[in-house]
């Protein structure tokens, strides 16, 4: 199997076309499809069924491309093994986040691992939860924290924060003044309420939309966003309920909360926060202590203040 027919497969695949990947590459179309022949010339079989759209894997693809991956693995982790052989503390984690998460944990982990490891790099991969799985799966991140139901064999689920999920709802809906704060609700009393939800591939919607399908339920939906924050800042300001975390439900506003917090009876399908990595994964000592801070971080009760709030602590101001 060789290297670049490899990589040149790989991302055909992930990109969907062959046009898309040449764009990727900075190849031109034939030349793409002439590396694609060689790689299929070599293996006595088409590869891609160019008959579909979207293109899809023969069998013999299918096979080819967990093979290419597995390559891929051993090499990256024979480089990080040398590195460790050698002592090193140089060398660079793929991080995949949701923007959400990086806003709630980065501004402490980022300096408490930096400290530790100076050399080795955080390069970030902003996605929802429902993508980075799969950037796991193809080898384009290394760790990703995500919200998340444990369901591929080839990835490890490491525990970091079990959640439910929780209705927003401002103080001015109809909802809160029938119903005191804190009291576990079935999501059918928020029937006639408007919706401030997350889009479409973030788990806290698929999550909704199971539940509303159990309770053949279709309520309005107001307003979409990829921001969890944003929507609470939304729902705090207007009549509207949104569902969300019960880790994302405190916080975030210094005045008393502008809404009522009810947890959601029914939810069938929990997810919980999660350190994903593949199986395969030559876990290096900065990737175990990266793991071990996500770790500590999530389960401190209060996060670090500010350095002027703790010298304002200091002196008694």
């Amino acid at each position: 199997m060789n290297e670049k027919h490899m990589q040149y497969v790989l991302t055909v695949l992930k990109e969907g076309s062959f046009t898309a990947a040449a764009r990727k590459l900075y190849v031109s179309q034939p030349s793409l499809s002439q590396v694609i022949k060689a790689a299929e010339s070599n293996l006595g079989t088409p590869i891609f069924d160019r008959f579909s759209d979207p293109l899809t894997l023969t069998p013999a693809g299918a096979l080819y491309v967990d093979a290419a991956r597995q390559i891929t693995a051993i090499s990256t982790n024979l480089t990080k093994r040398i590195e460790e052989l050698g002592k090193e503390e140089f060398g660079m984690i793929r991080l995949g986040i949701s923007v959400q998460r990086g806003m709630e944990l980065l501004p402490y982990l980022y300096p408490d691992f930096r400290a530790l490891y100076p050399h080795v790099e955080l390069k970030l991969v902003e996605l929802g939860s429902a993508a980075m799985e799969r950037n796991v799966l193809e080898g384009v991140v290394d760790i990703a924290l995500l919200t998340t139901s444990p369901r591929h064999e080839a990835l490890v689920y490491d525990l970091i924060q079990e959640e439910t999920l929780v209705l927003l709802v401002n103080k001015h809906c109809a909802l809160a003044s029938r119903i005191a704060d804190k009291t576990p609700i079935d999501i059918i009393e928020a029937k006639e309420e408007a919706f401030v939800c997350s889009r479409h591939g973030h788990s806290v919607r698929a999550i909704l939309d199971a539940l509303l399908v159990t309770r053949d339920l279709k309520p309005k939906i107001a307003l979409e966003t990829v921001s969890i924050e944003v929507g609470k800042r939304v729902t705090a300001t207007s009549p509207v309920v949104m569902p969300c975390p019960d880790s994302y439900a405190d916080g975030g506003f210094s005045e008393e909360a502008p809404y009522h917090i009810y947890p959601l009876l029914g939810v069938e399908t929990p997810r919980h926060f999660y350190a994903c990595y593949r199986r395969d994964l030559y876990l290096t000592k900065y990737m175990k202590d990266f793991l071990a801070l996500v770790h500590e971080i999530k389960n401190r009760r209060e996060p670090p203040a500010p350095d002027a709030e703790r010298k304002q602590t200091q002196h008694g101001i």
